[in-house]
């Protein structure tokens, strides 16, 4: 009888780390897609044409003479950041890293 409790709470266990795995599994798939999406071309594109003729749009209501030239200020201001901003997370996250030297984050 005793086997037999022991055996059931280990089913049970079992059962309850496969369903936890699956859960971090499924939250692994959700995670490395939003990290697809945030780096994506197609997102970094729309952003770009998105920040365009909205500042168009505003610099042609507040009389600017050429405002579709004024306009690439900001999208190309948006479109160089994230050009640049990989090297500067790398290097950030390398001096954390090197800083925490057991490599865990706060």
């Amino acid at each position: 009888m005793r086997y037999k409790l022991l055996d059931d709470m280990t089913d049970d266990r079992l059962q309850s780390l496969e369903k936890e795995i699956e859960i971090i599994k499924a939250r692994n798939v959700r995670v490395e897609a939003d990290k697809a999406w945030e780096i994506s071309g197609f997102r970094i594109g729309l952003i770009v044409a998105i920040t365009f003729i909205i500042a168009s749009l505003v610099l042609y209501l507040v009389g600017v003479k050429n405002f579709l030239m004024s306009a690439l200020v900001p999208t190309a201001g948006y479109f160089l950041s994230t050009q640049s901003l990989p090297f500067v997370k790398r290097w950030w996250i390398e001096k954390r890293l090197s800083r925490n030297k057991g490599g865990q984050m706060d």
